[in-house]
C-alpha cells in the first residue's frame, strides 16, 4: 500500500509542477466538471448548520473554495500523499481560520463529513484487485472518520469504451453501492445523472 500512495503522489506532484493550482493540476478537464463533481459531494451535508469535513485527497484546496462560497460555518481538513499538494494548499489558504492540510493517507481525526473527489481514478500500472483492495482500505478510512456520512466518486464503467484509458480505474457503481450498502449503512444514494463519465456514492449514517 505504501508503494501504491507513493506512486501516486508521484504522479500528481508531476501534475502540479506542470500545470499550478489549477484543475488540470489535479487531473480534471476544467473548473466547471471540477464544481459539478463538488456539488454531488456536498449533497452529503445537512444544510443549515455549522459542520466539519475531512477532504481526502485535498489536492490544492479547491473544494475548500467551494465549501466557502456555499457556508460560512466549515471547520476543514484537507488531507493528501502528495507533500507538494499539501504546501500549495496550505499557501492558497495562509490565514484561513479552522483550516489544516496534512500529508497523510487517512484523515487524522473525526470530522462531521468525510469527501473525496477524484482520489479513486488513477491506478498507473495496478491490477484492479490491488486498486480494489486499496480502495476498500480508504472506504474503510473515511467510514471511521465521518460522523454522519461520506461522499466520494469515481469513473465509470459504463464509459465509453473507446474513451477509457488503461491507466484509470473504471468502477462498477452497482459493486460499490452493493459495497457501500452492505457495510456503511442502510441509507445511501448512488448519483449517475449529472452529465460526466463518473458517478458519485453518498453514505448517510444514522442518527
Amino acid at each position: 500500500m505504501t508503494t501504491l500512495l507513493d506512486e501516486v503522489a508521484d504522479y500528481y506532484t508531476s501534475r502540479l509542477v506542470e500545470h499550478g493550482a489549477t484543475p488540470r493540476g489535479v487531473d480534471w478537464n476544467g473548473e466547471a466538471g471540477q464544481t459539478l463533481r463538488f456539488e454531488q459531494l456536498c449533497r452529503i451535508v445537512e444544510p443549515g448548520t455549522p459542520y466539519s469535513v475531512n477532504d481526502l485527497g485535498c489536492g490544492y484546496g479547491a473544494l475548500l473554495d467551494h465549501l466557502d462560497a456555499r457556508d460560512r460555518d466549515v471547520t476543514y481538513t484537507g488531507i493528501d500523499v502528495s507533500a507538494e499538494m499539501v504546501r500549495a494548499a496550505s499557501e492558497r489558504h495562509a490565514g484561513r481560520s479552522g483550516v489544516r492540510f496534512v500529508c497523510a493517507s487517512r484523515p487524522d481525526q473525526d470530522a462531521d463529513y468525510g469527501m473525496a473527489s477524484g482520489i479513486f481514478n488513477v491506478r498507473l500500472n495496478r491490477s484492479n484487485d490491488e486498486w480494489w483492495t486499496y480502495f476498500e482500505a480508504t472506504l474503510d478510512a473515511l467510514a471511521e472518520t465521518s460522523r454522519k456520512g461520506f461522499a466520494f466518486n469515481c469513473l465509470t464503467s459504463y464509459s465509453d469504451v473507446d474513451k477509457m484509458r488503461d491507466y484509470l480505474y473504471y468502477a462498477d457503481p452497482c459493486r460499490v453501492f452493493d459495497l457501500c450498502k452492505r457495510r456503511y449503512s442502510r441509507n445511501v444514494a448512488l448519483l449517475h445523472d449529472y452529465g460526466l463519465y463518473e458517478f458519485t456514492i453518498v453514505v448517510r449514517k444514522a442518527s
